[in-house]
């Protein structure tokens, strides 16, 4: 198993090779582009997300500045707003719905670290191995049709937030949430049902 494979199925790996640094040079080189159209350059700044994500939809929108790691993990569908200053840390994959907003500085965090520091350092580490000093796994994050993130929410490893649901401003998702509610908070908790059908 090479450490893509390991990294894809939220094993230990080391985020220092070179098929890592690959994909991060790649996508800081299409950021840069990105990031430097103007408002008004919707057609150039659809056609580099088709480069930059693993998939997009149709009638998707990602304000600017926009951050991520490799990019070829995001993988978005149809009608997606997603509003200025967010960064997604795709080193495994996220996957957003369709018909989703999300409001600005929201973050998206897949890769994450052992929190036992004897396990989070790697063994026999030296500057010359080529390897990170930390340990690093990762673990895909999935968002609902329908949703609608707040404005800073932070979603971490490993979270599924169901179809329908809205997350409150300044929350921090640590754990899975159902579909048809609203959540808030840190830890990120459900408050009400939304969505229900009418008689």
């Amino acid at each position: 198993m090479n450490e893509l494979d390991k990294c894809l199925a939220g094993e230990c790996y080391n985020s220092h090779d070179k098929i890592f640094l690959a994909f991060k040079k790649t996508a800081r080189d299409q950021l840069a582009v990105y990031n430097s159209f103007s408002y008004e350059q919707k057609a150039e700044k659809t056609a580099l997300l088709h480069e930059l994500f693993g998939s997009v939809g149709t009638n998707v929108s990602v304000g600017l500045p926009f951050l991520c790691d490799y990019g070829r993990n995001i993988h978005i569908g149809n009608n997606v707003s997603i509003n200025m200053n967010c960064t997604f840390v795709d080193c495994n994959r996220i996957t957003i719905g369709n018909n989703v907003m999300i409001a600005s500085n929201v973050q998206l965090y897949t890769a994450t670290h052992p929190v036992e520091l004897a396990e989070r350092l790697t063994p026999d580490w030296t500057p010359e191995s080529g390897a990170a000093f930390t340990m690093t796994y990762a673990l895909p994050i999935t968002i609902g049709d329908g949703c609608w993130l707040g404005g800073g929410v932070i979603v971490l490893p490993g979270v599924t937030i169901g179809a329908g649901t809205v997350i409150g401003a300044g929350s921090v998702v640590a754990k899975d949430i159902p579909a048809n509610v609203v959540a808030v908070g840190n830890p990120c908790h459900v408050i009400r049902n939304i969505n229900e059908a009418r008689p």
